[in-house]
């Protein structure tokens, strides 16, 4: 089965998450949270971290991640782990090929207009709500 991850990354007051806006398909021009590959032989976390600073400069030191769900695509032989975290710091973001950007952690994510991902987005982040104790424990 092939790996993936999304990471819900939260502003230090929590009020604004991170996005990326895809530059190409799937969901092309619509925004993501970042994530990536894992690799053959990398456990979740590691991947994750690695993901994350390579698509946004944030580094292990900045955030705190908790893994909150996964996702099986059977018929795919996919699956994609969630994480999510806040800002310990304020960071200077780099994006390595799309565009990043803050938008109101208030947004309706099930737009599917607006955001990839048939709705988990807006799963995602209900989860988030959902658990917040355990998310922003350290924060």
């Amino acid at each position: 089965m092939r790996g993936f991850n999304v990471i819900a990354v939260f502003s230090r007051d929590r009020k604004q998450t991170l996005m990326c806006r895809r530059v190409k398909d799937p969901y092309k021009g619509l925004l993501n949270m970042v994530g990536g590959k894992i690799e053959s032989g990398e456990d979740g976390y590691t991947a994750a971290y690695r993901e994350l600073y390579e698509e946004t400069g944030i580094t292990r030191d900045d955030i705190r991640i908790v893994h909150l769900m996964d996702f099986t695509y059977c018929l795919a032989d996919e699956y994609v782990e969630v994480y999510a975290g806040v800002l310990k710091n304020d960071v200077t973001l780099r994006a390595e090929k799309n565009p990043l950007l803050w938008i109101s952690a208030d947004m309706d994510f099930f737009d599917m207009r607006t955001f990839a991902g048939e709705g988990n987005i807006g799963h995602i982040m209900e989860h988030v709500k959902l658990n917040e104790k355990a998310i922003f424990a350290d924060v």
